[in-house]
C-alpha cells in the first residue's frame, strides 16, 4: 500500500519551491501519495487561531507517515503563535533534527567538507517557558530532561554506526551551564560506553564556531550533537562552508514519524520571482520518499542534483549562475530520469 505525505506548500517561495519539488518527485514516479496542505504566517493572518496549523491540516499530517514543511515564516511577535516547525516537533515527538553538511566541488574547490549535525529539536529554550517579571526583564527557562538528551544522544551514535563514522563532537556550554549541559553530557557518556569504538570529543559552543570557521575540515566523517539552540547556531554556521543556506536540506525524525524541510526561510523578497535555488526543497523531498520506501528515487535525484551544481550551467544566482528555479528543477529531472532508466 502507498506510503502518505502531508506537503505544507509554506510563506513566501514556500509554494514555488514545494512546487518544484513535487514536479521532481512525480517525473520520478513516485508510488508515495502527496497531499497538499495549507500551514504559515500567510494563512494565519487571513483566518487567525491559535495556531499557524489549522485543524484540517493537523488531520491530513495526522493521517499521513510522514509530513514535509515548505519554508514557513514565524513572526517576532509576543502575540504570534509558536513555528510551524518547533509545533509540529513537539507534537509528534520529532526529537532529531538533522542537517547533513556537505561541499559540492564546483562551489568549494578548496574545502571538502562532509559530516552531520544531530540536533534535540523538542526542548531547551525551544521549549517556548518565558515570562516577564517586570516591565523591564523577563526569564526564558532552558528546559533540558534526561529522556531527552537520552534520545538525541542514542539517535547520534545509531547513525554513527550505520554510517561507519568513528567520531562523535558533542558541543556544549558545561563549565557555565553545569545543570542543563551536565545531563546532556552524562547520556552522551552513557551512550559511548554502551558503543564501543565511537570516539567522543566535547567542545565549547563558542570555540566550536571559530573551529567552524578556521578549521571546519576537523569534523569531516563524523557527528556533531548537541542540544536545540547551540546546534541551530552550529548547523547554521557550518552550511555557510557549502556556498549557500539554499542547498542545506534537514529531517526531524522520531520514533514512529518524520517531517523533511529545508534549512532556509521562506525569503519573501524573492516570491514570485522564479529566482530561488531549489536545491535543498528538493533534496528534502527526496530524502522523504527515502523515508517512505523508495530509496532508488532519493538516490537518482542526490547524484543528479550533485551533477547540475558541478556542471554549473542551469544554477541559480546564488550559486554562481542565472537560472531560474524552473529550469534548475528541469535540468535535475532530466539527470534523474536518465539515472533511473539504467
Amino acid at each position: 500500500m502507498a506510503k502518505k505525505a502531508a506537503v505544507i506548500k509554506g510563506d513566501g517561495t514556500g509554494p514555488e519551491l514545494v512546487d518544484a519539488m513535487m514536479h521532481v518527485l512525480k517525473a520520478c514516479n513516485t508510488q508515495s501519495e502527496l497531499i497538499l496542505c495549507e500551514a504559515g504566517s500567510e494563512q494565519w493572518e487571513k483566518h487567525g487561531g491559535a495556531t499557524y496549523i489549522p485543524d484540517e491540516t493537523t488531520k491530513i499530517m495526522e493521517e499521513s507517515d510522514a509530513c514535509y514543511k515548505g519554508p514557513t515564516t514565524t513572526i517576532p511577535s509576543p502575540d504570534a503563535p509558536r513555528s510551524v516547525a518547533v509545533s509540529t516537533r513537539q507534537k509528534f515527538e520529532l526529537y532529531a533534527n538533522i542537517r547533513p553538511i556537505k561541499t559540492y566541488d564546483r562551489l568549494s574547490p578548496n574545502r571538502k567538507l562532509d559530516f552531520v549535525c544531530f540536533r534535540e529539536a523538542t526542548e531547551g529554550l525551544y521549549a517556548g517557558i518565558e515570562f516577564k517579571t517586570s516591565d523591564d526583564s523577563a526569564i526564558a527557562i532552558r528546559k533540558t530532561t534526561r529522556k531527552g538528551c537520552k534520545r538525541i544522544a542514542d539517535a547520534s551514535f545509531k547513525w554513527a554506526r550505520d554510517h561507519d563514522l568513528k567520531k562523535i563532537f558533542a558541543i556544549t556550554k558545561r563549565n557555565i551551564l553545569k545543570q542543563t549541559d551536565g545531563i546532556f553530557w552524562d547520556e552522551i557518556q552513557r551512550a559511548s560506553k554502551e558503543n564501543p569504538g565511537i570516539e567522543v570529543e566535547e567542545y565549547y559552543i563558542d570555540n566550536m564556531t571559530q573551529q567552524l570557521v578556521k578549521n571546519p575540515e576537523r569534523f569531516n566523517n563524523s557527528v556533531l550533537v548537541s542540544t536545540n539552540l547551540f546546534m541551530d547556531i552550529i548547523s547554521e554556521c557550518a552550511s555557510g562552508n557549502v556556498g549557500s543556506i539554499g542547498c542545506v536540506y534537514s529531517a526531524n525524525l522520531g520514533d514512529s514519524y518524520a517531517m523533511f524541510e529545508p534549512a532556509h526561510g521562506s525569503a519573501p523578497k524573492y516570491k514570485g520571482m522564479n529566482k530561488v535555488n531549489p536545491t535543498a526543497t528538493i533534496l528534502s523531498g527526496a530524502w522523504m520518499v527515502e523515508y517512505l520506501g523508495e530509496p532508488q528515487i532519493r538516490n537518482a535525484i542526490f547524484d543528479a542534483t550533485d551533477q547540475v551544481i558541478n556542471e554549473g550551467k542551469a544554477v541559480t544566482w546564488d550559486i554562481g549562475g542565472n537560472a531560474s528555479t524552473t529550469q534548475m528543477t528541469d535540468a535535475i529531472i532530466s539527470y534523474a530520469k536518465e539515472k533511473l532508466r539504467k
